[in-house]
């Protein structure tokens, strides 16, 4: 059912996820002993000794109920009650008010607009046992909250949980975001293609995404040739006329972001770095064609590596592959990080090493420690799938002087270390049967 639905615009579904958010907030309120839960959207974060603000984000938990930006407005949430909003709408001349207007995520909330910080915190006053989750337990405690419900643990936890499993309207989010990414990802190859510099590559992108660079889910990864090999590469540099891009970018929708990677050959590229590109989209879409509920992630993983070791095997770099080549641990310097992650109202989303409903940690084995995800799948989960391969000279330097460099054909390393590196990542969302890949039918 929920593969169908998710064909209607986002706002058509916006009413179901309140009230699964409702049913699942008053069962975790219920089984940790507190009636009502306060969610803040979050404080402005000042720069140290300095008078200027971060670009601000909301509280996750507060996002995921509501799409309304802005610090201080409050949630208040009691079983058996209609959700209250208070919004926090100040007059002010610095910046521009932002009408509250009649948007359609307002109808399930009692609303209550204040003028500033302190009414807000008036006016979200509990009844019974009360939690507060949010970035100033300080001030909850000020205005009467006791320490006990100050980000209780069990609850943060739970509510975590819960937000693994997405709605119709969470869904429809991220393919509404990902239309967008996808339609900039086109444009920026194409800039690619004739010359472009990284950072005109991602003026681009920001154009034809239709927004300002601290609006998208996280900072752009566009990195031409050697730069591919830092796998969070920021820096927008004008060199141009790459033979190898890098692109590592998503955007929003509702608060809810994508996270979408490929890798684009140009023309004078080494053709054999070209075959790995083409040979790494055939392993990234066998991994997707994989998941499933049932199957624990970390399985992915691992057999990511192993398909990884036979294709450096095939190109010549490896003198064996698969199981081998992962046993011996020949994989790990050219795949370093882990297969993907959860995605949601953050990019990283939570609770994808959560070991139980109310907490505790399922960690990765310890040669794989960047894995960010060590659940065993099931429906509704929504997370990534972005094998890499690298040529990243500070982690092959050690196992050039290891007994294990007998294993590489260093020449060919040295070859391909100009070009960076190879990273594609799509976007699942698990399905009764299997998956459905939402990145691919606007980017293949």
């Amino acid at each position: 059912m929920l593969q169908a639905m998710t064909t209607q615009p986002a706002a058509a579904h916006y009413l179901d996820h309140i009230r699964e958010r409702q049913v699942r907030a008053e069962a975790a309120l219920t089984t940790e002993g507190f009636e009502t839960l306060v969610l803040d959207a979050g404080s402005p974060f000042t720069h140290f000794a300095d008078d200027q603000d971060a670009p601000f984000r909301t509280n996750p938990q507060f996002a995921s109920w509501v799409p309304l930006e802005g610090p201080h407005h409050k949630l208040v949430i009691r079983a058996g009650h209609r959700p209250r909003l208070v919004v926090v709408r100040p007059d002010d001349y610095w910046y521009e008010p932002i009408e509250l207007g009649s948007p359609y995520w307002l109808e399930p909330f009692e609303v209550q607009v204040v003028p500033d910080a302190e009414r807000a915190w008036a006016a979200a006053h509990g009844h019974g046992r009360t939690a507060y989750v949010g970035d100033a337990p300080a001030q909850a405690k000020a205005h009467g909250l006791h320490d006990d419900g100050l980000n209780p643990q069990r609850l943060a936890a739970r509510l975590d949980w819960d937000r693994s499993y997405k709605t119709a309207y969470e869904v429809a989010c991220l393919e509404e975001a990902t239309r967008v990414s996808a339609r900039a990802h086109h444009e920026a190859k194409r800039a690619f293609l004739e010359g472009a510099s990284e950072l005109e590559i991602h003026h681009v992108y920001l154009k034809a995404a239709g927004c300002v660079e601290h609006a998208l889910p996280y900072e752009s990864i566009i990195a031409l040739d050697e730069k591919g090999a830092f796998l969070h590469y920021v820096n927008k540099r004008t060199k141009r006329g790459g033979r190898v891009l890098l692109i590592d970018v998503g955007a929003k929708h509702a608060g809810y972001g994508c996270d979408i990677t490929r890798t684009w050959t140009a023309p004078a590229c080494d053709t054999l770095f070209r075959d790995l590109v083409q040979a790494m989209d055939r392993i990234q879409l066998d991994l997707c064609n994989a998941v499933k509920p049932g199957v624990p992630y970390l399985q992915l993983h691992l057999d990511a590596h192993r398909r990884i070791g036979s294709l450096l095997h095939s190109a010549g770099v490896l003198d064996c592959g698969g199981d081998e080549a992962l046993a011996l641990g020949l994989t790990r310097p050219f795949f370093p990080h882990g297969l993907g992650h959860f995605l949601g109202i953050q990019v990283h989303d939570v609770a994808g090493r959560q070991a139980t409903p109310s907490g505790g940690t399922a960690p990765p084995p310890t040669d794989h420690p960047y894995l960010r995800t060590t659940r065993t799948i099931e429906e509704r989960m929504l997370f990534t799938i972005e094998p890499g391969l690298y040529f990243i000279d500070m982690l092959l330097k050690p196992m050039r002087s290891s007994p294990l460099a007998r294993h590489v054909r260093w020449d060919l390393v040295d070859r391909l270390m100009p070009c960076g590196g190879i990273r594609i990542e799509d976007n699942l969302l698990v399905t009764a049967h299997g998956h459905r890949n939402l990145t691919r039918p606007h980017l293949p």
